[in-house]
């Protein structure tokens, strides 16, 4: 009997001891991580939950600006309840850079099929830069934006989105151009293979992007752009903000990748542009490119230019005397239909022409992809510092069909370590 009630008590303490283990381990818990929220500040721009500190110069400029009446405002957020709910909130794991923003947008032109290649470019942008300085984003169209469009680019932009449509007789062939001829121009290049050369629409697009894009009535509210296209990639984080280095740094122009243009579809905008040249002197800049378009001081191009597909640049530039008289000598001379005349010669003869030479700026640490060229920076611990993901050999900027070089000569620059093992 007493061995039985020892064997008992033994069987009794066990399960006391194991029931105080369980609740050792189940009342102990790894700390968990609460990402701090920025409290308010007198001075501050609300956007979303989060706030951007502004200088008073951007605040005067913001205030003095009205917001265009297409912008889609960002639902309001109910407060997070549990916390995957503020696991998942971005602008708390995102906090906003500090300083003063300047007044700039990302631009990008698009049609309601690119919803999903825009996402994607959005998205680069934004988790590699613009979540931390909530940036616009206009978006331009020449039909109307889908409620879907809208739904999807508001819901992954930082900052605030716009959506315009382009006026038809920006959109359209102008009352000088001879469509038979145009059409037969577009045959004639179907035959020969030529890229893009029987597309009408590719044609106002070039056209649009020359002329149009800085004077439709959103792009008038900001005085920088960054210019997006669908389908990119940002290989690297930036933690500094582009803008504010073009605004600083009195850049006016800028750019990632240059290459050769296809000579079939351009035959002859040298020709008019020495036309301008010869009637606008005044608009020729002192100090300018020549020798970055031109191997012989003028007499021909050498088609080098800028791949506009990425282009940071000031809007107040586009919109002054000198460019928009450019593109107007170029536009009568019917070019754009004529031939197959791109927005990227366009805009780098401009560039080279119409501002001096340290107004336009290289931006090697902005990773870049739009195909079929990369722009990797050059330098390991450049690379590995800014986290990027792209392969080094396939940076084209050292290549042989690209004019990067060029743009280093000409301007002085010494080219950054490790050019050599990717110009092979």
């Amino acid at each position: 009997m007493a061995s039985g009630s020892a064997r008992y008590l033994r069987y009794i303490l066990f399960a006391v001891f194991g029931l105080a283990i369980l609740y050792f381990i189940s009342s102990s818990s790894l700390p968990t991580y609460k990402p701090p929220v920025p409290a308010s500040r007198p001075g501050a721009v609300g956007l979303g939950s989060i706030e951007v500190e502004k200088g008073p110069e951007d605040v005067k400029a913001s205030s003095a600006v009205a917001k265009p009446h297409t912008a889609v405002e960002k639902p309001a957020q109910a407060a997070p309840t549990t916390p995957i709910d503020k696991a998942a909130a971005p602008n708390e794991l995102s906090p906003p850079a500090p300083g003063a923003r300047v007044n700039a947008t990302f631009v990008t032109l698009a049609r309601n099929t690119d919803l999903w290649e825009i996402a994607r470019s959005i998205r680069q942008v934004e988790d590699r830069f613009n979540r931390n300085y909530n940036y616009d984003w206009v978006f331009l169209n020449d039909k109307p934006f889908d409620d879907n469009f809208k739904k999807v680019t508001s819901s992954l932009v930082s900052g605030k989105t716009h959506y315009g449509e382009i006026p038809n007789e920006h959109w359209s062939f102008p009352p000088w151009i001879d469509e038979k001829k145009a059409e037969a121009v577009r045959e004639d290049m179907r035959q020969r293979k030529i890229i893009y050369g029987d597309s009408v629409s590719y044609r106002h697009m070039c056209r649009f992007e020359s002329g149009f894009f800085f004077r439709h009535p959103l792009m008038m509210n900001y005085e920088y752009y960054w210019r997006v296209e669908p389908s990119v990639e940002l290989f690297c984080d930036l933690h500094y903000d582009p803008f504010r280095v073009m605004k600083d740094n009195k850049k006016k122009y800028s750019f990632v990748l240059s290459l050769y243009e296809y000579v079939e579809t351009i035959p002859t905008l040298w020709e008019s542009t020495k036309k301008f040249m010869r009637n606008h002197p005044e608009h020729i800049a002192k100090d300018n490119s020549m020798s970055f378009l031109s191997d012989d001081g003028g007499e021909t191009y050498n088609k080098c230019h800028f791949w506009s597909n990425f282009e940071i640049g000031n809007l107040d530039w586009l919109r002054s005397n000198a460019y928009v008289d450019f593109f107007e000598s170029l536009d009568r001379d019917g070019g754009f239909f004529y031939e197959r005349w791109g927005d990227a010669p366009v805009h780098s003869i401009a560039a080279g022409l119409l501002l001096n030479k340290d107004e336009i700026h290289f931006f090697n640490d902005i990773a870049y992809y739009h195909v079929p060229f990369t722009h990797c920076p050059t330098g390991e611990d450049l690379r590995l510092k800014l986290r990027c993901h792209c392969n080094p050999q396939d940076n084209f900027d050292w290549k042989g069909y690209s004019c990067t070089s060029r743009f280093f000569e000409l301007n002085g620059m010494e080219k950054p370590d490790g050019w050599t093992e990717q110009s092979k």
